[in-house]
């Protein structure tokens, strides 16, 4: 009747009335309905929602009730909760509502179409028509179910023998899907008895499990499984005395997967157990975990989990699983004790699955145990020496910083010491650098003895050691832990049957006055440190602020240099070299000078060593070179021109190359042209140095020692090299009228210079009497501030001719 309601719906829309938004409950409802009026039920609203006003018979027979004005809740729920949607929708859209009702009565199922039509009363309020009509014909709800299931039903009846035993079955229904599983056509099955073959039914194994069923007094189910071809067939038995339910299902994906979890777990080289969720129990393991354990396989299916948790990490392992979803993975290292009593670290990753019918997890194990050692050893060789095992200067740091922040809370003190070995470099160029490695072993056992406590002993890098007080020492108790350790280090070394000999330099810094933080203190440090080399070596020095100071001021000297050589700052100034016999100017020295825009004239002894030391020496030596040449050009051609080098530009290797450069620039001969050095030469890289030396007297250049007499070996060197000419020391030369000992050595220097063919010059001759004596102990050459001063190039000319006079004059 699927024409019905679009008649209906027609009505209702032709009840409507201008200006109303609802038709009258007497234009839809009554009048021409006919023998739709049965199908009606007529709703009104009270106070708890809808009651039923009025039913057709039709209406009647669904509801299963013929009773009018009476509640909703009185009406089948399947009926009433229809109404309700479909009276509800049209009374709040106020417009036709189409609902769907599923009904099931005795086990058949009806579906029918429920159109609710709002309209007005004339009593007032709102009555609801709800046409009820069933859509399509009624079907059985367990067959419509077993013949979509994939699994299949099929129900057999007993049939007995004389004797009243079971002797065979007979099929009396199945579904479709029991035929498909079976492999037999639907026809092949209905009302076939199983001693008739045909299927795998039909066996001997089934048809006896069937007999069991039917013999057991008590009602259950029994489950078997039986192979059909290639699949593997699970099957349920229900008995209800000689009625036999058999449900058939497919497991052969199950059985394909329970292969493969067989064969990943059994076989598979990663440890690997299954553990009951509820009683932690192990319910099987595989070979890899009895091997790796150690535990039998017996003694592991015996066993609960926390047998192998070490007893301080029951807590954390349980409330690691008490948390436990679908998957786990290990967000830490656990600890696990194998059968040996050792301890492994392990991760570990789980499944929950369902083994042989119980919640259980699925766990796979790696042990991390080597690699964590591994790690343990990189973390350890990145924060430690790896010649001595000493902290290194990270890990130094880092204590340091651990140290002052629990000093700082307490308002305790902290010490550093800056540790560096005294005369290392002689060890490892006289006995060879894996001799100096031993003894640097050797020097952090020592150290490390020394330690206390909390104290640490680090290797900084090269000879360079540092300690770490950290027990609130005193300066009196750090400077004689200072002592004392200097004497530790300072003691012979046995190495190889050699004594070895070193000494050690300490510089200290307290905090908090010589710093709060890690850095400033290993600064301070490090400034004490130097200070304490400058005194001497073997020596322990507190950090002082003056110090700072210092350092400072040489780090705003270092700027200024490199500032005035790029601005051309600089100048030379000439001192003039007298030559006793003729009386008259044979040469001059050219000597540096620092003019600075704010402070003046700065003395070379202050700049010199810090472009030294900076490497800015090379740079202003080659400039110096060029710059003394060039004057020297404009010179009569018998006065010669001094020019001191560093031993810094003979580490440059292109010396020889510079001063070729320099006398071609400026034309200057090379006989023109002395080159002084000093004794500070020979100490490092002799056979090199003196190559270059013969390659520059090679050009024609003469080479010139400069304060001779001063040093340990000057003799030595004489017999190294041959020089053209040495240069008295300054100091010999000031007592030489009040002390003998000085005219001795004057007189010695003058004779060994006389008796090797080299000149000798007397530097620093500043009245008469002393050039009466250097020229009564037959020295060549004198310079001075009794003839002159350094004066700049401007002033040669003048002094050429002034000079000349004077040196007559003062003969």
């Amino acid at each position: 009747m699927f024409e019905d309601m679009p008649v209906l719906r027609r009505k209702w829309q032709a009840g409507l009335r201008p200006g109303e938004v609802l038709p009258r409950y007497e234009d839809v409802m009554l009048g021409s309905l006919g023998r739709l009026a049965d199908h009606i039920v007529l709703l009104k609203i009270d106070a708890d929602g809808f009651a039923v006003s009025r039913t057709g018979r039709y209406a009647q027979k669904w509801l299963g009730d013929e009773r009018w004005d009476i509640p909703m809740a009185a009406l089948p729920p399947d009926c009433a909760t229809v109404l309700n949607e479909a009276a509800s929708s049209a009374a709040n859209n106020r417009q036709p509502y189409l609902a769907t009702a599923h009904c099931v009565r005795d086990g058949m199922v009806r579906i029918y179409d429920v159109l609710a039509l709002p309209t007005i009363s004339r009593w007032g309020g709102m009555l609801i028509g709800a046409y009820v009509n069933e859509r399509c014909a009624q079907y059985n709800l367990l067959d419509a179910i077993f013949s979509t299931t994939d699994d299949g039903v099929i129900a057999v009846a007993t049939i007995r023998d004389a004797s009243g035993e079971p002797a065979d079955f007979q099929i009396v229904h199945h579904n479709k899907a029991a035929a498909k599983l079976l492999k037999v056509t639907a026809g092949g099955l209905q009302w076939r008895r199983l001693s008739e073959g045909g299927h795998v039914l039909c066996t001997d194994e089934v048809r006896a499990r069937l007999r069991e069923a039917v013999g057991s007094a008590a009602e259950g189910r029994e489950q078997f499984e039986i192979d059909s071809a290639d699949r593997a067939l699970r099957l349920s038995v229900t008995a209800f005395g000689d009625i036999l339910s058999l449900t058939i299902s497919d497991v052969t994906p199950l059985k394909r997967r329970e292969a493969s979890f067989r064969l990943l777990f059994d076989n598979n080289p990663v440890p690997m157990w299954v553990f009951d969720a509820e009683t932690m129990g192990f319910l099987k393991v595989n070979d890899a975990a009895v091997r790796h354990y150690g535990y039998s396989r017996d003694r592991f299916l015996s066993m609960k989990l926390r047998e192998i948790w070490p007893q301080d990490e029951w807590v954390s392992h349980s409330q690691a699983l008490a948390h436990i979803g679908e998957t786990y993975q290990s967000e830490r290292h656990w600890r696990h004790l194998k059968a040996d009593g050792s301890e492994i670290e392990v991760l570990t990753f789980g499944r929950r699955i369902a083994f042989d019918g119980r919640d259980g997890y699925l766990v796979a194990v790696v042990d991390i145990t080597e690699r964590r050692k591994a790690e343990a050893r990189i973390a350890y060789m990145a924060h430690h020496d790896g010649l001595t095992s000493l902290p290194n200067r990270e890990l130094y740091q880092e204590r340091l910083k651990q140290a002052l922040e629990t000093a700082n809370a307490a308002g305790k003190r902290v010490a550093v010491l800056g540790v560096d070995l005294d005369l290392f470099k002689n060890v490892n160029d006289s006995f060879g650098h894996p001799m100096g490695d031993r003894l640097l072993r050797q020097v952090a056992d020592r150290l490390r003895a020394q330690a206390q406590g909390n104290d640490l002993a680090a290797r900084l890098g090269g000879d360079e050691f540092a300690m770490i007080l950290a027990h609130n020492v005193s300066p009196k108790e750090v400077s004689d832990f200072s002592t004392r350790l200097i004497n530790v280090l300072s003691a012979p070394y046995e190495i190889d049957g050699n004594d070895v000999v070193i000494s050690a330099s300490i510089g200290i810094a307290l905090s908090p006055g010589d710093g709060a933080t890690s850095e400033e203190l290993m600064r301070n440090a490090d400034m004490a440190l130097y200070r304490a080399k400058q005194d001497g070596r073997g020596v322990h020095r507190f950090f002082e602020r003056e110090m700072d100071l210092q350092v400072q001021k040489r780090r705003e000297m270092e700027l200024d240099l490199r500032r005035a050589f790029a601005n051309g700052e600089f100048e030379l100034h000439y001192q003039p070299l007298v030559d006793i016999a003729a009386d008259k100017i044979s040469g001059f020295e050219s000597l540096l000078r620092w003019r600075h825009p704010d402070k003046g004239m700065i003395s070379p002894a202050e700049f010199i060593p810090v472009a030294e030391e900076i490497g800015l020496i090379t740079a202003i030596g080659e400039w110096v070179l060029r710059e003394a040449c060039n004057e020297a050009e404009k010179w009569p051609e018998e006065v010669k021109v001094a020019v001191n080098l560093s031993p810094m530009q003979f580490r440059s290797r292109n010396l020889v190359q510079v001063v070729i450069s320099a006398l071609a620039n400026s034309g200057l001969s090379p006989k023109r042209l002395e080159l002084e050095i000093t004794e500070s030469l020979f100490l490092a890289e002799t056979q090199a140095n003196l190559a270059i030396l013969h390659q520059l007297r090679e050009l024609g250049v003469s080479i010139s020692m400069d304060d001779f007499g001063t040093g340990y070996s000057s003799l030595s060197y004489l017999r190294s090299f041959p020089f053209d000419k040495i240069k008295i020391d300054r100091s010999f030369v000031k007592d030489l009228a009040e002390r003998l000992d000085c005219v001795a050595i004057v007189r010695a220097i003058s004779g060994l210079g006389r008796s090797l063919n080299i000149t000798t010059t007397a530097e620093g001759v500043e009245t008469t009497d002393q050039l009466d004596w250097l020229r009564a102990e037959g020295c060549n050459e004198v310079q001075g501030f009794l003839f002159s001063a350094a004066r700049p190039a401007a002033e040669v000319e003048k002094l050429l001719f002034r000079f000349g006079a004077r040196a007559s004059k003062a003969a």
